[in-house]
C-alpha cells in the first residue's frame, strides 16, 4: 500500500465515529471507554473482541450475523481496519467499532468481567524463542483475557500455524484450562462451529487455495481464584 493511500486512510478514520484511536498514555492512565462499553453501543448486549483484528473480515462478519452482539476490532495498524470500519459505516452496523491500539494494553481498554467472548484469528506465531513474549496465547496474555472476561466467557484462536496451534494447545492442558473443542484441519473434520467454517479472511482464502490445514480451537480460561 502507498504511503498517499496509507495517509487517506489515516485521514479517513479519524472521521468515522465507529473508530478510537487514543494515544499510548490515554490508554494507560484512565481509558474513558473502559467499563462502559455498553454506553458506547447504547444498550446491554454482549461484547465481543477481535485482537490482532486486520482489514476486520471477522469483525464484520460476525457482527452482520449477530445484531444483538456488539463486536470490537483492535490492531495497532488502522490502514488495515479501515476498511472493516468503512463497511461498517456503508451497510450501517451499529455494532461495530474498532480501536488501534497495542494488544498487550487489552486489560486497559476494558475492565473486569467487560468481555464475553474473544477471538485470536490468524496471529504472528512468533517462532523464534526471543519473540516468546509477544505471542498471543503466552501466559501473560491469557492472564489479560482472564481479567477482562466474563466468568463463562470463550477464548477462540483460529490459525493457519500448526506451531501456535500445539504451543497453546499444549499451555491450557499444562495450566488446566477448559478445552471445549480443538481441530487441526476445520474444513476436513466434521463438528467445528459454523462461525469458524463460514467466514474466511484474504490470507485465509489464499491458505485454502494451497491446501494448508486451518485450526482453531474454542476453550475457557480457568484459574484458581485467590483464597
Amino acid at each position: 500500500m502507498g504511503s498517499k493511500n496509507k495517509l487517506k486512510r489515516f485521514e479517513e478514520n479519524e472521521t468515522f465515529k465507529n473508530v478510537i484511536q487514543p494515544t499510548r498514555e490515554e490508554v494507560v492512565s484512565n481509558f474513558s471507554l473502559k467499563g462502559k462499553w455498553h454506553s458506547f453501543f447504547k444498550n446491554e448486549n454482549p461484547i465481543i473482541v477481535e485482537l490482532g483484528c486486520g482489514k476486520g473480515e471477522y469483525t464484520i462478519a460476525l457482527a452482520r450475523k449477530n445484531p444483538n452482539k456488539n463486536y470490537i476490532g483492535i490492531d495497532i495498524k488502522g490502514a488495515r481496519f479501515w476498511r472493516g470500519a468503512k463497511t461498517a459505516i456503508e451497510e450501517n452496523l451499529p455494532n461495530v467499532a474498532f480501536v488501534r491500539t497495542q494488544i498487550e494494553l487489552v486489560d486497559f481498554i476494558f475492565a473486569k468481567n467487560e468481555v464475553s467472548e474473544i477471538w485470536i484469528t490468524f496471529p504472528d506465531p512468533q517462532i523464534k524463542f526471543q519473540r516468546t513474549k509477544h505471542r498471543m496465547t503466552n501466559s501473560t496474555f491469557m492472564k489479560k483475557y482472564h481479567t477482562i472476561l466474563k466468568e463463562d466467557g470463550i477464548m477462540n484462536l483460529k490459525t493457519d500455524s500448526e506451531f501456535m496451534h500445539g504451543y497453546t494447545l499444549g499451555l491450557l492442558h499444562g495450566e488446566g484450562h477448559e478445552i471445549l473443542y480443538a481441530n487441526h484441519n476445520v474444513y476436513r473434520n466434521e463438528g467445528a462451529p459454523k462461525e469458524v467454517t463460514e467466514t474466511q479472511t484474504f490470507y485465509e482464502n489464499q491458505y485454502l487455495e494451497v491446501n494448508k490445514p486451518i485450526t482453531y480451537i474454542q476453550f475457557r480460561l480457568k484459574y484458581n481464584s485467590p483464597s
